[in-house]
């Protein structure tokens, strides 16, 4: 879906990346490849479509990333892409539970890389209160879906993950209220300002 369209917006119009976690958007990559092959297999247009307009985005911001870090993209992308393979693989041979059961370990990768990031960053100015959110309202549209579907992989993985996304979307809201860094990251206290991404690279 357009969950991630917000974060996109926030990364390009302010280039703050602090508080963003690297390794959840490689994860949501590997997610969005995964649940669009998914999609397909169930013939599920719903599904195809919302993934790869979430591919889209995840993947402008996974370069946007990789600029800040100044690591190659086809680096960073490797590692989802096989990711990808192996739920889909995982999916057409073993069905949608254990896909099911794939995808959370997945989601579990994701929310706590952004987890972490929310407790150790310095500043978290670079993630965009809007997308945290939808991340959750979209977890409990896709239980939803999950249920009247009748699909085992996606209830199991979307009720997972909107109890980790609630957890985050909570943890950024008392860090923008004032809450201090836990376990601040070395990267962090080398440079008191925050993190930015140069958008002509």
């Amino acid at each position: 879906m357009v969950v991630g369209v917000p974060q996109l917006v926030r990364l390009v119009r302010t280039r703050r990346v602090d508080g963003l976690s690297l390794t959840a958007w490689r994860s949501i990559l590997a997610a969005n490849l995964a649940w669009g092959a998914h999609g397909a297999r169930l013939e599920q247009l719903t599904m195809i479509l919302s993934n790869a307009i979430g591919l889209c985005t995840t993947a402008t911001i996974v370069v946007l990333l990789a600029r800040r870090f100044r690591r190659p993209v086809v680096v960073l992308m490797l590692p989802s892409l096989a990711a990808a393979a192996l739920m889909t693989t995982v999916d057409h041979v073993l069905g949608s539970a254990a896909f099911g059961v794939t995808a959370i370990c997945l989601a579990v990768v994701s929310n706590f890389g952004q987890s972490s990031q929310l407790v150790r960053a310095p500043h978290v100015a670079g993630v965009s209160s809007l997308f945290m959110t939808m991340a959750v309202l979209n977890q409990l549209l896709w239980t939803v879906w999950g249920l009247l579907a009748r699909d085992t992989g996606t209830l199991m993985t979307a009720s997972t993950v909107f109890a980790l996304a609630t957890f985050n979307l909570l943890w950024y809201a008392l860090r923008r209220r004032g809450l201090r860094a836990f376990f601040e990251t070395s990267l962090a206290s080398a440079s008191p300002e925050p993190a930015l991404i140069t958008l002509s690279e």
